[in-house]
């Protein structure tokens, strides 16, 4: 045997994977070939069994007759027009040898049976075209079988355009029915796509409007008083520092939140986050408007207790959005904060004595704010005061199950 040592491997060639066939479509797959043959035959078989049956049916005969009808049923899911014209064909032939009232009122039944289930499944230019051939085919044979009656004609005609009126009608509303309800349903899709970029558009908007206001006044301070005053510098570079990171936290846990896909998977292995804030973290919301330049005094009357999580964020995020407007806009150093625990319900409100407005384009805020508002059912209020400045104020309604 010859040994080679240092040759390369030859290379392997990649693994063939054949496509995996749904377990439902290979059981499936017969049934199709199987239903075409059945229609081929079926004219034949029902004149056959028709020409037989003059003398009397059996269940030699009629059993294999309704599993050949049931098969090409089967082809009107794919082929509904063909379908249709082979089912129609083969009762016109089994009229030609049978005419008795139970094979005519069996045509119809079948026709228009067939005709309500095109026009609840498929556009109505086929539907139409199913319709027409059905009563095509059903005039064709009936009246020909009367003679020289008219008004039996004209009766017979009306039934059966009636008949296949009623059945393409219902058939056509199902499908109405189903296509609004498609129609609803992508339309409420669509509209908890928007609520939730809104929603995320409302978080990181008064999540970073208010850490970037109090950086860009903190980096102006530090500016102006790095030379003459480095300790005073050191403090402001200090409160950039802290605000930025908690700002990065926040947007870290809103990220992860987002990444996190929904469902009973999401509770596996789910990292634990920070919890949202609310009004536990009022004081260091107001610690950092100070650190901005403007102080707040904080009024807090009532009873104060745990809130439901959408309602405490929501007071929070409002607190946090006017606290920001009076920093950037107001031209004061002082502002209040009130916080008032209702029976069903808890209100807060921002008032200074500043300019009393906002300039235009200023952002998104207020709208922000009205509609966090909106949204828990609360009432919401903002404008310049008679007294002079600007005041903020929603009142949001606590469920009482929530109050006890």
């Amino acid at each position: 045997m010859l040994e080679t040592r240092g040759a390369p491997a030859p290379p392997t060639s990649p693994a063939v994977t054949t496509p995996r066939v749904p377990r439902g479509w290979r059981r499936r797959a017969w049934l199709t070939p199987v239903a075409w043959c059945a229609g081929l035959v079926y004219p034949f078989a029902v004149f056959f069994v028709m020409l037989d049956g003059r003398g009397g049916f059996s269940a030699l005969t009629v059993a294999p007759l309704i599993v050949l009808t049931a098969l090409v049923g089967v082809l009107l899911r794919s082929r509904p027009l063909p379908a249709l014209m082979l089912l129609l064909a083969g009762w016109a032939a089994a009229r030609t040898q049978m005419q008795n009232s139970e094979v005519a009122y069996l045509q119809v039944l079948l026709g228009d049976l067939a005709v309500g289930y095109i026009a609840a499944t498929r556009p109505r230019r086929t539907s139409l075209t199913a319709a027409a051939l059905a009563l095509g085919t059903q005039l064709g044979t009936h009246l020909t079988s009367l003679g020289p009656t008219p008004v039996r004609a004209v009766q017979l005609t009306l039934f059966l355009v009636l008949a296949t009126l009623a059945a393409w009608l219902g058939g056509d509303s199902v499908r109405e029915r189903r296509t609004h309800a498609e129609a609803l349903a992508a339309r409420a899709a669509e509209q908890a796509v928007t609520a939730e970029r809104l929603r995320i558009a409302r978080e990181l908007h008064d999540m970073i409007a208010h850490s970037i206001g109090v950086i860009a006044i903190q980096a102006g301070v530090g500016s102006r008083v790095i030379d003459t005053q480095p300790a005073e510098a050191r403090n402001a570079l200090t409160t950039i520092e802290v605000t930025s990171r908690e700002t990065l936290a926040g947007l870290r846990r809103t990220l992860v939140a987002l990444r996190r896909p929904a469902g009973p998977e999401a509770a596996e292995g789910a990292v634990p986050l920070a919890p949202a804030p609310g009004l536990a973290g009022l004081d260091r919301l107001v610690a950092s408007t100070r650190d901005a330049g403007v102080r707040a005094a904080v009024r807090v009357r009532g009873e104060q207790r745990p809130l439901p999580a959408d309602i405490d964020l929501a007071a929070f995020r409002i607190l946090q959005e006017a606290l920001t407007n009076v920093v950037r806009h107001a031209g004061t150093d002082t502002c209040r904060v009130g916080v008032a625990y209702g029976a069903d319900e808890v209100t807060v409100e921002v008032e200074d004595d500043g300019r009393g407005g906002l300039p235009a384009g200023t952002g998104y805020g207020i709208a922000g704010m009205r509609e966090r508002v909106a949204l828990l059912h609360g009432r919401f209020t903002a404008g310049p005061r008679p007294e002079g400045g600007f005041r903020v104020a929603a009142r949001l309604p606590v469920p009482p199950a929530e109050t006890r």
